[in-house]
């Protein structure tokens, strides 16, 4: 049965109901909160959907190069592992 936990973000109460761990979902409210607390700070802005937004684009931005950095690195481990793989039976072939 999913739990319903309060949590503060900007300044205002939500009730999340989620099938989580409580403590995931308040380290993700505390992110949220944080961002758009930077976002009001950095671009002077008081509107809470105008800061929700540009938060949701911040937020979304890191997700994006996160994934391509972990894409990448997957490729990268993926090559070496063909290479280790060709080695290796190219050194079995040779004895």
């Amino acid at each position: 049965m999913a739990d319903t936990i309060r949590v503060e973000i900007f300044g205002t109460e939500y009730p999340i109901k989620g099938d989580v761990d409580s403590d995931y979902i308040e380290k993700v409210a505390r992110h949220v909160d944080k961002k758009m607390r930077e976002v009001a700070e950095e671009h002077s802005l008081v509107s809470p959907s105008k800061v929700a937004i540009l938060a949701a684009m911040y937020i979304t931005d890191e997700l994006f190069k996160e994934r391509d950095e972990g894409r990448k690195l997957t490729a990268q481990i993926e090559s070496r592992v063909e290479k280790l793989n060709r080695r290796l039976e190219e050194g079995l072939r040779g004895k």
